[in-house]
């Protein structure tokens, strides 16, 4: 797998994770997380990425969906984290930190050769 291939699936697997957060954090719409991610830098995804995402979380009952009116347009689709979704967080959480712990406990071996 290229090095490329490789910072993709790590980001895809971290990627529910933030989404869970940043809706946790406040009730938003899709592009909007879009648009948080992007500031990130390597976090950034695109609505290709996002939007089946959210459409799983929804189906999986970790987010509810409620229409909000719109000054520019259409009603937008808002998000919110179900207790559900915030037990899942919360999991995801406790796993990414310690999957974190472990990798750097792996890289301060140092050289192994």
């Amino acid at each position: 797998m290229a090095e490329q291939d490789w910072t993709s699936q790590m980001r895809r697997g971290a990627l529910e994770l933030c989404v869970l957060h940043v809706v946790q954090a406040e009730p938003t719409y899709g592009y909007a997380i879009v648009e948080k991610l992007q500031a990130l830098g390597p976090l950034a995804a695109g609505e290709n990425t996002l939007y089946p995402l959210l459409r799983r979380l929804r189906a999986d009952g970790a987010l509810e969906a409620y229409a909000v009116e719109s000054a520019s347009g259409p009603p937008r689709q808002y998000l919110k984290i179900t207790p559900l979704g915030a037990a899942r967080l919360e999991n995801l959480r406790r796993d990414w930190i310690d999957l974190t712990r472990a990798i750097e406990r792996c890289l301060a071996l140092g050289d192994a050769t």
